[in-house]
């Protein structure tokens, strides 16, 4: 994450362009599960930068990293609107419902959610709809695709218990 880290700070990192939200979704969410002491300022800078892209981002993405923000803040006490997180990541795959990444968004939004709210059942189902689309040689090398396949073999796992 160390790459991440750089380039997330890099000066000449544009903050105008859905790549740089795309790295700093993810590295919010290693902070949070692995330095959350650190997190504060890169979540605040990462709810900056979707609200000012928010009519420039591909359908979807706007709730999408919206309903991770909310996410984001309610796991750093910072505010508490889990039902909004998930009624926004639902949205996300109405308006986009062939984009792997928002698909993939609603699974984890499913899998991480406690009941009645999540299910890993259905969260299976979003990972598997999503799997479909990322087999599109354009995802290659999304590091999203990477963690749908790891979603996926979590979901059977725990579904076998």
């Amino acid at each position: 994450m160390s790459v991440w880290k750089a380039y997330i700070d890099s000066p000449t990192a544009n903050p105008q362009t859905s790549n740089l939200i795309l790295y700093e979704y993810g590295y919010c969410g290693y902070l949070l599960e692995y330095d959350k002491p650190h997190a504060l300022p890169y979540v605040q800078r990462f709810r900056k930068h979707v609200e000012t892209l928010k009519n420039q981002l591909p359908r979807g993405h706007y709730q999408m990293y919206m309903s991770a923000v909310y996410v984001y803040e309610l796991r750093l006490h910072e505010s508490f609107h889990p039902a909004k997180a998930m009624s926004l990541a639902k949205e996300a795959t109405k308006l986009a419902p062939n984009d792997p990444m928002v698909l993939t968004y609603y699974g984890t939004s499913l899998f991480y959610a406690p009941k009645p709210f999540g299910s890993k059942q259905e969260a299976l189902e979003w990972f598997n709809k999503a799997d479909q689309y990322f087999r599109a040689p354009k995802w290659q090398y999304c590091w999203l695709r990477e963690a749908n396949t790891m979603y996926i073999d979590q979901c059977h796992e725990k579904l076998k218990k």
